[in-house]
């Protein structure tokens, strides 16, 4: 299947795999979060059948949210400067927060939304990435659970993909060749 027209596809990752490694995930998740309940947050788009898959293997209790970074380019001084910002109010005081991303790239949002979560009063903020690709990271960041490190440059599937392209919809994640 591609869903790309006129762009040859590469699967990179198998549907299975997929599935087999979100199932250890949620294993692992579920361990380390017993007898607590958790705010999965996933951030929108690329998170979000990540998240759906992730939440349901979860045996402790969870409340699901989405947030939506936007980004604007202001001039502040000499240089350019990425403001970050979300949409909601989340009530997470004292709230066990699971970040959920479908790629950390170069760290920046994930490393922002953490430290605001953190300024917010949660009782704990962990990031979990199906994809970290940590060569393009530009922050110290390591998120607390990955599913697969990679390297390639655009990957599509499994809900990740460019806003202006489809592709979102394949079962498996694939690179453009």
């Amino acid at each position: 299947m591609n869903a790309l027209p006129n762009v040859a596809l590469r699967q990179v990752i198998s549907a299975d795999q997929i599935q087999k490694r979100v199932r250890e995930l949620g294993r692992q998740i579920s361990d380390d979060y017993r007898g607590q309940t958790v705010i999965a947050l996933g951030i929108l788009e690329n998170s979000f059948l990540f998240m759906a898959d992730l939440v349901r293997t979860l045996d402790v209790p969870v409340v699901c949210a989405f947030i939506k970074p936007t980004y604007k380019q202001s001039q502040k001084g000499d240089s350019p400067l990425l403001e970050i910002f979300f949409s909601q109010d989340l009530a997470i005081t004292g709230k066990h927060v699971l970040l959920i991303e479908g790629l950390v790239h170069s760290g920046v949002t994930s490393e922002f939304l953490m430290s605001d979560l953190r300024a917010r009063g949660a009782a704990s903020v962990k990031l979990v990435t199906l994809l970290d690709r940590q060569s393009a990271r530009r922050v110290p960041l390591q998120p607390d659970y990955f599913g697969f490190l990679v390297d390639d440059a655009f990957l599509c599937g499994y809900g990740l993909g460019s806003p202006e392209q489809t592709g979102r919809n394949l079962p498996y994640l694939a690179a453009t060749t």
